[in-house]
């Protein structure tokens, strides 16, 4: 009897910066959330035991070490994408259409998404919201991190606690995109076991 045929859904490198920055998202969160807390924006801080770091300078120590994982691995999945062309052939073109289709579908537990090799338009608008996202956290970062020498963003920004607040809530939206990805792959289960292995069994 010959031995099922395996296909290729998800690469080496695709895998690695995946998991990568799955850690490294979730160390700069909750290092940003002790951050926050030394001097809250608004009427709320979070508990002690969903931040990371201790205090606040235990809590920027984390967050830059974290800083520069995200950076340089996306700089390395944005290259992989680039040269071998998946830019369009994965994330684009997007219709929105489909992606509510897809988005009712999803909230009915009913999404299929048979073929994991191909984003569906709901996963391209997502991607492609999460990239705009994570850039505007690098910019508003960096007005925080070194406000003088980056005063053009910090005026076009609105000043520090301007970036403050788009940091804020850039990190609220990139939060959210992970809670709704959770529930996506909670939908297609198999998902999460073929971005481990990076093999299906052909039906």
């Amino acid at each position: 009897m010959a031995a099922p045929v395996q296909i290729l859904v998800h690469p080496v490198w695709l895998r690695a910066t995946h998991w990568i920055n799955a850690v490294a998202i979730f160390v700069m969160v909750t290092s940003g959330w002790q951050i926050y807390n030394a001097s809250p924006l608004f009427a709320f801080r979070f508990p002690g035991a969903i931040t990371l770091g201790g205090w606040l300078a235990g809590g920027l120590l984390w967050h830059f070490a974290a800083m520069w994982v995200v950076v340089a691995n996306g700089l390395v999945y944005l290259a992989c994408n680039l040269l071998g062309g998946r830019i369009s052939s994965q994330f684009l073109p997007v219709s929105l259409r489909k992606a509510r289709l897809e988005l009712a579908a999803a909230l009915r537990l009913k999404l299929g998404h048979q073929d994991l090799r191909v984003y569906n338009a709901l996963q391209r608008l997502a991607y492609l919201f999460v990239w705009f996202d994570v850039a505007l956290l690098v910019v508003s970062g960096l007005v925080l991190w070194k406000s003088v020498q980056f005063s053009t963003l910090r005026v076009l920004l609105g000043g520090y606690e301007g970036a403050r607040l788009v940091h804020f809530g850039a990190m609220t939206a990139l939060v959210g995109f992970t809670l709704v990805h959770l529930v996506m792959v909670a939908v297609v289960p198999r998902s999460l076991w073929i971005m481990v292995r990076g093999l299906k069994v052909a039906s």
